[in-house]
């Protein structure tokens, strides 16, 4: 398995502790602002994607949890919910190859450290694929699928 590079789209803070270096993690909690900088973070991640699919390697995309809310903007949740939808996909497509791909929620108010060990552990070879894990409260109470 060759190596792959996580990326932040945009930059954050979040890759300062050591992740297994054959995952791919995308982090998008910055979100967007319009539409061209909505398809660059996408586009950002399908490229990283590929590149893990092809190495064997798990996926992990990292979205604010107010995203997929809608509660930033327009273009934030396009984000959020597009990973989502490509995570679910890449579940699908890659299971022959046992290869994860899931997202991973967070709020302004999720400690750095906890966030950093889901990552981890959704980043770890037989783990669960095509999940949501929430690390905040921001969505109890609602219909989330």
């Amino acid at each position: 398995m060759s190596e792959v590079n996580s990326t932040d789209v945009p930059a954050a803070g979040f890759f300062n502790l050591a992740l297994p270096p054959d995952s791919a993690v995308v982090d998008a909690r910055a979100g967007a602002t319009d539409w061209a900088s909505a398809k660059g973070v996408l586009m950002g991640a399908f490229e990283l994607s590929q590149q893990a699919a092809r190495a064997g390697a798990p996926i992990v995309y990292l979205v604010h949890s107010d995203d997929l809310l809608g509660r930033r903007g327009a273009p934030s949740a396009m984000v959020a919910n597009g990973l989502l939808a490509a995570a679910r996909t890449a579940a699908i497509e890659l299971a022959r190859s046992a290869i994860s791909a899931n997202v991973l929620a967070v709020g302004d108010d999720t400690p750095h450290e906890t966030a950093v060990q889901w990552i981890r552990h959704l980043a770890q070879a037989g783990g669960p694929t095509g999940e949501l894990v929430h690390l905040d409260q921001g969505h109890l109470g609602k219909a989330l699928s």
